[in-house]
């Protein structure tokens, strides 16, 4: 019986260094690593990832069209800080699906509550521990889970294009009012309690209330 061939174990290939230099710079503006009205250059990026800087050029271009940076030739790349105008339309877009989607999860199933207790206890810890960016991507799963749950996949995929905007908003506002995080943690506590009592009224109206408190953020209020 012939000898199986010996099984060699295939190199693990990095990934393109374009798409290196993207995930590096996103991650950071979205961290605040690099924080708004940072200047990023060629140079400085091409050292820290290990790259020419052609691979840096494609990236920051990538990283202009979403709205994260803006070029500027000879320069460098600027990174955006976020803008009323910003939070307003991101928090015009949540009202509009985020407040349908918790209509429609009532009655909710057993699946989506026990979801939401998980990600409701995990987001708990993370600001326990002080982690403010895990925290808002927490915090993000949990309204999106209540978005999938409802089964459009239109509306799925739309709201799935405001996740870096959302996280971007989510730290920056974590960081410049840390007293928020209790709030927050309190009304997702009420958003699961309303779903769990199939109160769909009662659940839009603190899905509103808590999606709403950004425009009060773009207007310069804080509540």
């Amino acid at each position: 019986m012939a000898s199986a061939p010996p099984v060699n174990s295939p190199t693990l290939k990095r990934p393109p260094a374009a798409e290196r230099v993207y995930a590096h710079v996103k991650q950071g503006v979205l961290d605040r690593r690099y924080e708004g009205g940072t200047l990023l250059t060629e140079g400085e990026l091409a050292e820290a990832v290990g790259v020419s800087r052609t691979p840096v050029r494609e990236a920051l271009l990538r990283l202009e069209v979403e709205g994260l940076l803006r070029l500027y030739p000879k320069k460098g790349a600027l990174v955006l800080p976020v803008s009323a105008q910003e939070i307003a339309d991101v928090v015009e877009t949540r009202q509009l699906v985020e407040t349908h989607a918790a209509r429609k999860a009532v009655p909710a199933p057993p699946a989506l509550l026990e979801r939401l207790e998980e990600l409701l206890l995990r987001q708990k810890e993370q600001a326990a521990a002080g982690d403010l960016a895990a925290a808002a991507v927490t915090d993000r799963c949990f309204h999106a889970e209540i978005v999938r749950n409802g089964g459009n996949e239109i509306l799925s995929r739309l709201y799935d294009q405001l996740r870096d905007r959302q996280l971007r908003m989510g730290v920056a506002v974590m960081h410049s009012h840390p007293d928020r995080i209790a709030k927050t943690l309190t009304e997702h506590e009420e958003i699961l309690r309303a779903l769990r009592a199939g109160d769909a009224e009662a659940a839009v109206e603190v899905v509103h209330r808590h999606v709403s408190w950004f425009s009060h953020l773009a207007r310069g209020e804080v509540r």
